[in-house]
């Protein structure tokens, strides 16, 4: 105690500077003391937590808070995946080493990514890694056209959908036929597609088999579509003249007020008829339309009213023009047997079906070409074959003979409108036509 005051007491007798200056040094050595260890231990947990952080669970924090997305890598680097025979979204992710809770949350991101579950061999997927080996971007090339992408955004994927549109272009030939229109089509450069199209537009005016000549001639426009600037297909046949034993006919595509497309003369009147003229593919007419015809099987003279057309078990009927099914179940010799109406006077029958169609019932509507039925020999009858009638206000006709009705003409409301159309389509085929022949023929 005395020492303490001694020392005390010699400190009284320093200036009052220097004591100052001495508790201030002091002081400083104190702060520095307590400072410095905090921030070197939380400048090595900030090294430590850097250095492990790759091989962090994301959903564990230790020191930092884990991030909701994961971080974004410094330059996007696309890996394209070529889906495998038996491959399905969890083989995939597998075999990319991406988790299992990431391919939960990719398929539990909405309905388009559900869809995936239909990719097929061949398909194409690319996809975009953070640089802790996450899931970022998955693109799925859906086709030519349509490419979708999912985005890891806000812990969850967000999907967009690119949709190109193909460049249509007008495309133009001609040519003359020496010997069939298969020939002179392949010598023009005009494709199998292109060539069945122009042949079923004029089918009810020409028979191509009976009725071509050397010397005919064709012109036509026609639709080419091209991507990214290469040629993916073709479309539709635009405009077309052919001549044929001296007459020329020509044809119009044309989409009225409520969107439907037919092609038609200038007159507006359809190329197309209201009725095919065969039901079947058939292998012959095995009986044609007769008042009076011994039954094969009553073997008694009564009325055949209708023709038989002889195909193998199974061949499928089609409706020969758009109707509502009056009748499709069993009816006497008939057999199975389906009964269209058609407009207000004309009525077709199909007999001795083998079955109907999935959901040809009484009262559906069907289209013309529509698969109705099958080739059986229900009912009365000796072999597989198809009894065909066509009636006009109830009155049996000759199914080979009668004169079809064409489709329905342009609509009164769209006259202006289709000859405005028609009549830019033809000049333009004709424009071309010149322009041919004066580089033909300079």
């Amino acid at each position: 105690m005395n020492k303490r005051l001694s020392t005390l007491g010699r400190a009284q007798h320093f200036p009052r500077r220097h004591i100052a200056l001495a508790l201030s040094v002091v002081l400083s050595l104190a702060f520095i003391s307590l400072w410095s260890p905090s921030q070197q231990l939380s400048a090595k947990r900030q090294s430590v937590d850097l250095s492990l952080k790759p091989e962090l669970d994301p959903s564990i924090s230790v020191g930092i808070e884990a991030p909701l997305d994961p971080p974004m890598v410094t330059q996007e680097n696309w890996e394209e995946i070529t889906v495998k025979k038996g491959d399905n979204l969890s083989s995939i992710f597998s075999r990319n080493q991406l988790s299992a809770t990431q391919l939960y949350r990719f398929a539990n991101s909405g309905k388009q990514a559900a869809d995936l579950k239909y990719i097929k061999p061949g398909d194409k997927l690319e996809l975009v890694r953070s640089d802790t080996d996450d899931l970022l971007k998955l693109k799925y090339h859906k086709d030519i056209f349509i490419t979708q992408l999912w985005q890891h955004e806000n812990n969850k994927f967000v999907f967009s959908e690119q949709v190109k549109k193909p460049e249509i272009k007008t495309t133009y030939r001609e040519s003359v036929i020496e010997q069939s229109l298969y020939l002179a089509s392949q010598q023009a450069e005009i494709s199998d597609n292109i060539t069945m199209q122009l042949a079923e537009i004029f089918a009810w005016e020409i028979d191509f088999i009976q009725d071509i000549r050397a010397g005919d001639r064709f012109s036509l426009t026609y639709e080419e579509k091209y991507l990214d600037g290469n040629k993916i297909g073709e479309g539709r046949v635009l405009a077309a003249s052919f001549i044929n034993r001296g007459n020329e006919y020509f044809a119009v595509l044309y989409t009225d007020s409520k969107g439907r497309s037919n092609y038609y003369n200038k007159k507006g009147v359809s190329l197309k008829k209201a009725f095919t003229r065969y039901p079947v593919d058939f292998t012959r007419i095995s009986s044609r339309f007769s008042r009076a015809r011994k039954h094969p099987i009553l073997h008694r003279i009564r009325a055949h009213n209708g023709v038989d057309y002889a195909a193998p078990y199974g061949t499928p009927v089609k409706a020969t023009s758009d109707g509502k099914i009056i009748l499709a179940g069993k009816k006497g010799g008939y057999g199975n047997t389906v009964v269209i109406k058609h407009r207000i006077k004309y009525t077709t029958l199909y007999a001795h079906l083998k079955h109907f169609a999935r959901g040809i019932r009484s009262g559906k509507k069907v289209k013309q070409g529509q698969i109705i039925g099958y080739v059986g020999s229900s009912g009365l009858a000796t072999g597989p074959h198809l009894h065909y009638e066509f009636r006009v206000h109830n009155v049996h006709r000759d199914p080979l003979k009668v004169k079809l009705p064409h489709a329905l003409p342009i609509a009164s409301s769209d006259k202006s409108r289709f000859k405005k159309h028609s009549t830019k389509m033809l000049t333009q085929l004709a424009v071309f036509k010149n322009t041919s022949n004066l580089a033909l023929n300079p």
